[in-house]
């Protein structure tokens, strides 16, 4: 796109606009009308000003994007709040500065950036756009930038030494996101203090730097851009091959595998990893082998949803007689797993019974390798907080060490950066949104290496005769069975999610929280926004506070643990219940039936979803 194309030729027709009335919006318009060279976007503006839409101008302009669990993102569009040339500019000149703060020698450490599939006609907003603005910014203060199309950024930051990586991507948003995602130089997402300094930094840094910020073209001929992909991948595979713990059996399998990429950049990866493993190719469902930014044959990017957006896979599946479905979302960090049973249809995991299943297979393979018990105590495992406690169990008879972070892989990521600093290691970790991380090649989730280790172990446990699902049981009977459910309602209202939140604090009465939720009483309280926790002396939650999201967990009589929180990345209330029974307690229909209830109190009488107009997930 050339940028005579995308600049409205004068940049000064709507700075004449007629006053809103309101003071603090006129002059949020007029420096974004000063600011933006999109014409897609500075249209997008004049419209909204031309049908006098304040409450959507005051939307747009008057508040900024802040980071969550997976960096900044929101829609695509004209605004200050969303994702734009404009704010991918801003946000670039902010990190920029910040990380000069850090990094006496940024310029030659340099930053690794990418970007997924993205883009939205109506805005003339691309994440491939984006990458080239961010690095147009970044490349006229000297600094090396490593170009990746791939889903690497992560081990790319760490393999190159870098002092940080970007990547634009919204991950399995909603085709309208996008978003900007942050990686320090160990390789996790950034976390406290680097968010708030980056914020504030942006805040310091509003108008571009110059006009050459918006040359989309000068990245292609600077002496500063270097493009790694080749290097990096083949690094990433060969260290992949230490998770390979059966190729020979891997090589004899006849088990076949289909493999959705949901239009986004993980195909090429997997194929690659299946052959490092030895397997044959997994086959690809055709409609969504490419990049596709519209993500047209599914109705929302996210293999978290289960069957209903695995239909063409499972169909491909049962075509081509495959027993297993691997699905990665559109940045390939995610992933879903279905298996056929025999007679009895498709069985889709929810991530919790996926990391009992690559927790136990992570662990038994450990321990063949590491006979003695006294290695075990080096060994970790980690999970987000509303997570299944499966791994918890596992270490309490198996003797590793077992710790709970905040929701998103970022404190994930950030804590095996402080244990590996002290000698120990972290084997798995995992979040309950089909996040899983098998080793620590890199502090992130991590979609192509589990896949690849998901199928090594169907293929090891169809060599004993064995199913996914059956070993899945023999987990539940060897550690108790873990009955979890996670569902989510949307709430496009921010005053409305405080109302609820706000509501169950005072719930009996001024600072008094639910004391039954289903009929079973409330035996503790932990509420990470404000740091109280019940079940503490001291009435202080461990884990940090974090004020920016909304988190309260309840702990019931009969063992369910059920929490409620706000999606980090979309407009989403997100609930958890689990309920943990004591090995040998199989009576999982009374387990079901008994978490059912709770569940549906939680969502009833804590969401009221009819009376706060929220909307219930399709199923």
């Amino acid at each position: 796109m050339e940028d005579n194309d995308r600049v409205n030729g004068d940049l000064n027709a709507n700075m004449r606009c007629q006053s809103t009335g309101d003071p603090q919006l006129d002059k949020a318009v007029h420096q974004w009308l000063t600011w933006d060279r999109n014409r897609w976007t500075r249209a997008q503006l004049d419209s909204l000003i031309a049908a006098g839409h304040l409450d959507e101008l005051r939307s747009r302009l008057c508040s900024r994007m802040s980071f969550g669990t997976a960096g900044l993102r929101a829609p695509m569009g004209a605004g200050f709040n969303r994702i734009n040339d404009l704010t991918v500019i801003q946000s670039t000149q902010g990190l920029y500065s910040h990380l000069c703060r850090y990094f006496p020698d940024l310029s030659s450490r340099g930053l690794v950036v990418g970007f997924d599939t993205r883009g939205q006609e109506e805005s003339g907003c691309s994440s491939d756009l984006f990458n080239k603005l961010q690095m147009s910014a970044s490349t006229q203060q000297g600094a090396l930038m490593h170009w990746l199309f791939s889903c690497f950024q992560p081990y790319a930051v760490k393999k190159l030494g870098a002092a940080a990586g970007v990547m634009i991507t919204a991950s399995h948003n909603p085709k309208e996101d996008n978003g900007y995602k942050v990686y320090w130089s160990n390789g996790a997402q950034i976390a406290s203090p680097h968010d708030k300094e980056i914020l504030r930094s942006i805040e310091e840094e509003l108008e571009p730097w110059s006009a050459s910020c918006w040359d989309e073209d000068l990245v292609d001929h600077s002496s500063l851009r270097t493009d790694p992909l080749t290097q990096i991948n083949s690094c990433y595979m060969d260290e992949l091959a230490s998770l390979c713990f059966h190729r020979e059996l891997n090589s004899s399998c006849p088990l076949k595998f289909v493999h959705s990429s949901f239009h986004g950049v993980g195909h090429v990866f997997i194929q690659q990893a299946f052959q490092v493993f030895g397997f044959a190719p997994p086959i690809p469902v055709p409609e969504q082998k490419d990049p596709d930014p519209n993500f047209s044959s599914v109705r929302c990017p996210n293999p978290e949803e289960g069957e209903s957006v695995l239909k063409l896979s499972l169909l491909l599946a049962e075509k081509e007689n495959a027993r297993i479905v691997l699905a990665t979302d559109p940045d390939a960090d995610r992933l879903a797993v279905a298996e056929n049973s025999d007679g009895c249809g498709w069985k889709v995991f929810t991530g919790n019974e996926l990391a009992a299943l690559l927790g136990w297979w992570m662990f038994f393979n450990w321990k063949e390798s590491h006979p003695d018990p006294a290695d075990t105590q080096n060994v970790h495992m980690l999970a987000t907080t509303v997570s299944s406690k499966i791994l918890q169990a596992f270490a309490r008879i198996e003797g590793f060490h077992f710790e709970e972070t905040l929701p998103g892989f970022k404190w994930i990521g950030n804590k095996i950066h402080e244990l590996s600093k002290t000698g120990q290691r972290v084997i798995f970790a995992f979040e309950e949104s089909i996040g899983f991380l098998c080793g620590s090649m890199v502090p992130e989730k991590d979609g192509v290496s589990s896949a690849v280790v998901v199928a090594e172990m169907a293929a090891y446990l169809h060599n004993k005769n064995l199913m996914l699902n059956q070993q899945l049981d023999n987990i539940y009977q060897t550690y108790g069975y873990h009955v979890s459910k996670t569902s989510y309602v949307i709430c496009n209202d921010p005053p409305t999610i405080q109302k609820i939140f706000s509501r169950i604090r005072n719930f009996d009465g001024d600072g008094s929280y639910p004391k039954t939720c289903g009929g079973i009483q409330i035996v503790h309280v932990r509420d990470v926004t404000t740091g109280y926790d019940s079940s503490r002396p001291d009435l202080r939650s461990v884990l940090p506070v974090s004020r920016s999201s909304q988190m309260i967990t309840f702990t019931l009589q009969n063992g369910v643990v059920a929490t409620l929180r706000t999606s980090g990345t979309e407009p989403k209330i997100k609930y958890y219940t689990e309920f943990c029974a004591a090995p040998g307690k199989s009576e999982v229909c009374r387990l079901e039936e008994e978490l059912q209830k709770v569940t549906a109190a939680l969502l009833d009488k804590f969401l009221e979803p009819e009376k706060n107009n929220l909307i219930r997930r399709l199923v």
